[in-house]
């Protein structure tokens, strides 16, 4: 059972694509799909205010759980824990759940996701990343985020709890009292061969240029950054050039770190819905 709102609880659907199970939550809501694509070691559950919330009530919102993470099986063959693996996952549901023309949201990884997969998803309406610096190789890494030891925990096969700790810390607003515990339980229920097939296909440059692909997007681009993000540069991110990014510039959101839609999720259900209404 998803763990929205008591009053509204969502239970686990399932579809097969390209040979591969995953597991999603849809809410009730008839307008434009909005498909959430969660970040490294987490899941579906991390969307739980927003799809069990009002605005999981007006729009048609389709969380799903990447291979290796939630209630999804392990990848079939391992060697698909890497971006374009994620991003033919992403593709594949889209359009298994009839959901090719979503606003597509993606959360860190899910965000980087979200680029990879950009130029084949043709029909999507408009692309949030959050927690997300585009990269066009891996020596944007060191600029692209904060140096902050924590980040090791999220390419490491074998986690513990205190490190998974430390790792969920760093989601947060630094000084932040909302709780680490379900971070850390997403964390340890991960295949820890997601993290170490991440960190292979990245170290082996197995991914888009995204600096590339937010340069030609023709569709809208929000970047939304947490005030007090620990892990993504702010300065890294207003200085890639989006040609499309909504307003003209990167949303700052207050009272925030890495993980605004479980910190502040109204606001950031806000920020959302005003991304919806801008759409053409």
């Amino acid at each position: 059972m998803f763990a929205g709102r008591e009053d509204r609880p969502l239970f686990v659907k399932r579809v097969t694509v390209g040979g591969q199970e995953l597991a999603y939550h849809e809410s009730g809501g008839a307008g434009r799909p909005v498909v959430l694509v969660h970040g490294n070691s987490s899941s579906s559950r991390t969307w739980g205010a927003l799809v069990a919330g009002s605005f999981g009530d007006e729009f048609r919102c389709l969380a799903f759980d990447l291979p290796g993470h939630g209630s999804s099986d392990r990848a079939k063959v391992p060697d698909d824990y890497c971006l374009p693996g994620y991003a033919a996952n992403l593709a594949g549901f889209m359009a298994a759940t009839g959901a090719e023309d979503a606003v597509v949201v993606g959360w860190s990884l899910g965000g980087h996701i979200a680029l990879e997969a950009a130029p084949r998803l043709s029909s999507a309406a408009g692309f949030v990343i959050f927690g997300t610096p585009p990269v066009a190789s891996a020596a944007d890494l060191a600029t692209a985020f904060l140096p902050n030891p924590a980040m090791n925990v999220g390419f490491s096969a074998e986690v513990d709890a205190d490190a998974a700790h430390d790792y969920a810390a760093s989601f947060l607003a630094p000084g932040s009292e909302f709780s680490v515990s379900a971070f850390v339980a997403d964390i340890l229920a991960t295949d820890g061969a997601a993290r170490a097939g991440l960190m292979a296909s990245l170290g082996a440059g197995r991914f888009a240029d995204e600096v590339a692909i937010v340069a030609a997007l023709t569709r809208p681009l929000a970047v939304l950054q947490g005030e007090g993000e620990q892990l993504v540069s702010l300065d890294y991110l207003r200085g890639v050039p989006m040609p499309t990014l909504w307003r003209g510039e990167v949303q700052v959101l207050p009272g925030a770190g890495h993980a605004p839609q479980e910190e502040t999720p109204d606001a950031f259900a806000e920020v959302l819905t005003q991304f919806l209404a801008d759409l053409p």
